[in-house]
């Protein structure tokens, strides 16, 4: 099968088809920015409430901090209701790049809200959302699903399709069902079974750990562009990895010194965007992933969870990457 590079969603041209994941608490800026150097031609930003967005405001608004080299952007919302998510998009559509809506996250709170999975059962909903926030945004917009409630379900298609009757500019399926949340394994098939059902792209998501995962995903099932996410956690080069196999070039791992110099400008942007006590809190479970696979890396883990200074973590980490 050929594969191309290119990705175009309605207006939007991207200069790769490799697209760095929404994931809550996880891809701010800082990682956006490093995911983006490394190769990923759209990041989203973490998924976003359309209740927070209209009633609480400014901590809501924090999740849409973005610079210059954070773009193009996609804005990832959640919500249930046609109206919320209508105005929604229209809020934070000066922000970004791209609307996507949330109709896959299977997180109970989510879904006990009506929104993420739970509107996989409500095809009549999910036709009412897009079609109302179609009218309040020029943005591409794009909906990010699974495969059903439970397995063996095919709500993916008929969902797909309304949403392109809607007016839906690209579809991203990770194919799993609610029930599965992330055990077991994607079925890579039912993406190249949408990628038959509908016109416009299809992104693939899910068990994307290494760069051969990326070029099999696109040979497997012929899907426009490809989603990383849990396989983004500390491995940033994954998206150059990826852009060197499939253009046919030498696939460089980072060294270790190139892990410490990246973990340690990661460090440098987080305190930039949250200050002190909120990077060097939420960074050690960033540097435990940035560890991963090297020996040692638990007793490393053990260690940081314990240190609550920037410096204690800037020494923690030369003496680990350095052994």
């Amino acid at each position: 099968m050929h594969i191309t590079n290119n990705l175009s969603i309605a207006s939007l041209q991207l200069t790769s088809n490799l697209i760095l994941a929404p994931m809550a608490g996880i891809t701010n800026l800082p990682m956006r920015i490093l995911a983006r150097e490394c190769g990923a031609s759209l990041a989203f930003t973490e998924m976003i409430s359309v209740n927070g967005l209209i009633r609480d405001g400014k901590t809501t608004f924090e999740l849409l901090k973005s610079s210059p080299d954070d773009r193009p952007l996609g804005i990832q919302l959640f919500g249930d209701d046609p109206d919320l998510l209508a105005e929604g998009a229209r809020l934070s559509e000066p922000y970004g790049d791209l609307i996507d809506i949330n109709m896959g996250c299977p997180v109970r709170k989510v879904v006990s809200s009506g929104a993420g999975s739970a509107l996989l059962r409500e095809p009549s909903k999910v036709r009412a959302i897009i079609s109302t926030v179609r009218k309040a945004t020029k943005l591409p917009l794009t909906i990010k699903i699974r495969t059903g409630w439970q397995a063996g379900e095919h709500a993916f298609l008929e969902i797909s399709r309304i949403a392109e009757e809607e007016g839906c500019d690209a579809i991203t399926l990770h194919p799993r069902s609610k029930t599965q949340m992330f055990e077991g394994h994607a079925d890579w098939e039912r993406i190249r079974e949408l990628k038959d059902a509908v016109r416009i792209p299809v992104i693939g998501s899910g068990d994307i750990f290494t760069c051969d995962d990326v070029k099999g995903m696109l040979h497997q099932t012929g899907c426009h562009g490809v989603m990383i996410a849990r396989g983004a956690l500390g491995n940033p080069w994954i998206f150059r990895e990826a852009g060197a196999l499939l253009a046919g070039k030498e696939v460089v791992p980072p060294s270790p010194a190139e892990k410490l110099s990246v973990a340690l400008r990661h460090l440098e942007l987080f305190m930039s965007l949250s200050g002190e006590a909120v990077a060097v809190r939420e960074m050690r479970k960033h540097f435990a992933w940035y560890a991963k696979g090297i020996p040692s890396a638990a007793r490393f883990r053990n260690d940081i969870n314990r240190i609550d200074t920037k410096q204690g973590l800037v020494n923690a980490l030369h003496l680990f990457f350095q052994q």
